[in-house]
Parts: C-alpha cells; sequence; structure tokens
C-alpha cells in the first residue's frame, strides 16, 4: 500500500515537473476548418502569442473535412502529450448530436483545454433581397415558403445552427445552402445566388459598411458595440433569439493534467492581454477564459442546448 502511494507521488512529481518545462519542442494546433475563417484567424493570433510567451513554435495546421470531424479525429487519435491540440467551436457540441457515428466521442476523446473567445453573429442579406429589416425578410419568407435560402460554411457549423435555430423560433421555412467553408459562403451572398446569412460580425462588417449587404440583426442578447446602430434579432422580430460562436481548445484525452492546466493558464494570459483584449474588442470578439474544469461544464451545457434543436426539428446530414 505504502508503496502504491510512494509511486503515485513519483508520478504526480513527474507530470509536473514535465509540465514546467513544457514544451520542449513544437506544438501542432489543428483547426479542423478552412483558411480565413474565424477558428483559422483567432488560432493564428492565439499560436504567434503562445510561441513568443513559451520559447517554441505553435504551428497551425488547417485540416477541415467532413463538418469538422477530419481534423478532430486527428487529434484524438494523436500522443497525449500536449504537442497535438484543437481548435474547436460550437460545431463540435452540435456534431455530439447532428453526428452520432463519428470516429471519436468529444467529452471522452478529447480534454478540455480552456474556452478562448465568443462573438455574436451578425444576419446579412443579398442586396437584392426585398427586405430592409429583419421583421421584413420574415414577411418575405413567409409569403414565398421554401422560396428564399441562407448560406452556411457547412452542416454543424454555428452558421448552419444559427439559420437553423432562426427558422424553428421565427417559423419561417428557408433552403439550407451549405459551402465548403465561410469564404464561399459569403461569396455566394455577396454575389446575390444566396439570399442570407449568419456570420461573424469580424468578417461580414465591412461589406455591411460598404453597403455590398444589408445587416438586419445580430444574435447576441444585447447590441454589438461594433455595429450599435443594427438591432438584435431579439429586438428586431424573434423574441428570445441568440447565437454566438465561441471558439476554445481541447487535447487528447489522457494528456497529463499539468500540462492541461498549464496550457489553460498560458492561453488565458494571451486572451486577457490589454493588446489582445482591444484588438479582438473592436471585431466583436470578448475573451472566454476558463479552467479546465470549467470549460468541461461548459462544452457539457453546450451539447445539451443543440441537442434539444436537432431533435426537435429532426436535423439530419445529407
Amino acid at each position: 500500500m505504502i508503496r502504491g502511494v510512494f509511486a503515485l507521488l513519483l508520478a504526480l512529481a513527474a507530470a509536473a515537473s514535465s509540465a514546467q518545462n513544457y514544451p520542449t519542442r513544437a506544438v501542432r494546433i489543428v483547426v479542423p476548418f478552412a483558411v480565413g475563417g474565424s477558428a483559422d484567424l483567432y488560432g493564428r493570433v492565439l499560436a504567434a502569442k503562445l510561441s513568443d510567451a513559451l520559447g517554441h513554435p505553435f504551428v497551425i495546421e488547417n485540416r477541415p473535412g467532413g463538418g469538422a470531424v477530419v481534423g478532430t479525429d486527428a487529434v484524438a487519435k494523436s500522443a497525449p502529450d500536449g504537442y497535438s491540440v484543437l481548435i474547436m467551436s460550437n460545431t463540435h457540441t452540435v456534431n455530439e448530436t447532428l453526428i452520432p457515428k463519428k470516429p471519436y466521442d468529444l467529452m471522452r476523446d478529447l480534454a478540455p483545454v480552456t474556452g478562448i473567445n465568443s462573438q455574436d453573429l451578425l444576419l446579412v442579406a443579398a442586396p437584392g433581397v426585398k427586405a430592409s429589416t429583419l421583421r421584413e425578410f420574415i414577411a418575405l419568407a413567409k409569403q414565398q415558403p421554401g422560396k428564399l435560402n441562407y448560406a452556411s460554411s457547412g452542416p454543424g457549423t454555428p452558421y448552419h445552427m444559427a439559420g437553423e435555430l432562426f427558422k424553428y423560433m421565427a417559423g419561417v421555412d428557408i433552403v439550407h445552402v451549405p459551402h465548403k467553408g465561410s469564404d464561399q459562403a459569403r461569396t455566394a451572398v455577396l454575389g446575390g445566388q444566396v439570399d442570407m446569412m449568419f456570420d461573424a460580425i469580424s468578417t461580414i462588417v465591412s461589406h455591411v459598411r460598404a453597403g455590398k449587404l444589408k445587416g438586419l440583426a445580430t444574435t447576441g442578447k444585447l447590441r454589438s458595440a461594433v455595429t450599435p446602430e443594427i438591432p438584435t434579432a431579439a429586438e428586431a422580430g424573434v423574441p428570445g433569439y441568440e447565437a454566438t460562436i465561441w471558439l476554445g481548445l481541447m487535447a487528447p484525452a489522457g494528456t497529463p493534467r499539468p500540462i492541461l492546466e498549464r496550457l489553460s493558464a498560458e492561453v488565458n494570459k494571451v486572451i486577457h492581454a490589454p493588446e489582445v483584449k482591444d484588438i479582438w474588442g473592436k471585431q466583436g470578439a470578448a475573451p472566454m477564459g476558463m479552467t479546465p474544469e470549467h470549460f468541461g461544464h461548459f462544452l457539457r451545457d453546450d451539447i445539451n442546448k443543440w441537442s434539444k434543436l436537432v431533435k426537435d426539428t429532426g436535423m439530419k446530414v445529407d
């Protein structure tokens, strides 16, 4: 018994020592989404800051495909040593219900590290859409059920789920048009091939200000400081509506606890640094920052939230 306790204490001491020295080589940050989206852009900021702070490269590796399943599975099957980590988002919590036959289970095969940031979305319409407010858009959709459509960066993404939640709560029938990434979805709406979309404020607001798109509503509880002139969806016609996009960090299950805590602490330093908060704030993004335990609770709550919508609407992945 004493020998077993002593061995455990030695193992814990070794893990703590390893965490203090971590990292000793390059760390791979897998982004399971296309280049140019929010996860990619914010992930690159995080990678650069962590590289500077910890003295070893944190390298972004984009591995899109399968609604984020491809890149996520690669991390889930990586060695649990802290040298392969995952940038993840609401897509992952949605996929727990929407794609039940994935090759991994999020909360079993990956370990929570921390939340990174969150931001409201902006509902935008193409210039040719005959609606200048959200109420007018809803009325138009109800007059022409199944005729209007909306773009997203793919099934299960926050943009898709924001659209499905909107359809459900507004009682409208609009058609989902999935794309391979946010850039392609945005281009389709800008070109008028698709009527509307939900997009991150940071990446779409410039097009609204340039008059290329109509900004109909934001998706938070309160108006965004970036677009205070645009009402929330709850104000503009869909009471109680709220949808955001958030990003977080996970590692393979079995990664030593001290390494998870070290990563969490270092990420929290980065996202709360004044210069990062200022830049991200101007883009509509707010730092999250959580302990691994807190982030784990957050993930489970989000899984439950989207599970209800998926089941209530009978959503399927084609």
